[in-house]
């Protein structure tokens, strides 16, 4: 039998290693397909939880959060552009320009993971694009929506929970859930609820790591 795993997917839109570390995983799991199978929960994480409205110039948040400098970020960036391409992820040459607050977006995927879970994946997505690529302010309704629009979800039921608190708290309390399980950083690659794999890791890191938690799924 063909076991299948649980894999929760806590990340933050703003995080550019989510994006490479979501495209990686999603490769492994297709060149396992026939050798297990997974369904994927995203769950939130805030890396700025504090960011005010209007968010923050990138290079300076970089600079007062750790210190980095203008050449250290730009050798950063390759990098992160260069593990994009392997996995097909494209990155804005440019950077962002600005980082912004994200709790608005985590509410939206809590709301897709209840609403319409088969197409949570598809917003994650669809948002992480609309950051990492377009460089957009993810924290305007109408670029939430529109990455809403682009994963086939509820644009009008997606503008009622932005225009209120729905979900607030649950995100909360997820994101609460997490730390105390001693998550700080992202993305984190939770399997079974047991197994954790850190970091936007290559592809071939993953699919050795799911061969080996899916044989001992079975083997229990």
């Amino acid at each position: 039998m063909t076991p299948t795993l649980k894999i929760d997917f806590v990340s933050d839109i703003s995080c550019p290693w989510c994006a490479i570390g979501l495209a990686a995983l999603e490769q492994a799991l297709a060149n396992l397909q026939g050798e297990l199978a997974a369904h994927i929960h995203v769950q939130p994480f805030e890396l700025n939880p504090q960011m005010p409205a209007g968010g923050q110039d990138i290079a300076e948040h970089l600079t007062q959060k750790y210190g980095s400098t203008p050449e250290q970020q730009a050798q950063i960036r390759d990098t992160i552009r260069q593990r994009g391409a392997e996995v097909g992820f494209v990155f804005s040459p440019g950077g962002r320009g600005r980082t912004y607050n994200t709790f608005a977006a985590h509410r939206l995927l809590h709301w897709a993971g209840l609403t319409s879970p088969d197409q949570q994946l598809a917003l994650k997505k669809a948002l992480l694009v609309a950051c990492h690529r377009d460089s957009q302010a993810m924290e305007a309704p109408e670029v939430l929506l529109a990455a809403v629009a682009q994963a086939g979800l509820d644009v009008a039921h997606a503008s009622q929970v932005l225009a209120s608190d729905d979900y607030a708290d649950e995100v909360r309390a997820t994101e609460s859930f997490y730390t105390r399980q001693g998550i700080h950083s992202v993305p984190a690659v939770i399997i079974n609820e047991r197994h954790l794999i850190s970091g936007g890791q290559p592809v071939a890191v993953f699919e050795q790591a799911l061969r080996q938690i899916a044989a001992t799924t079975v083997a229990s």
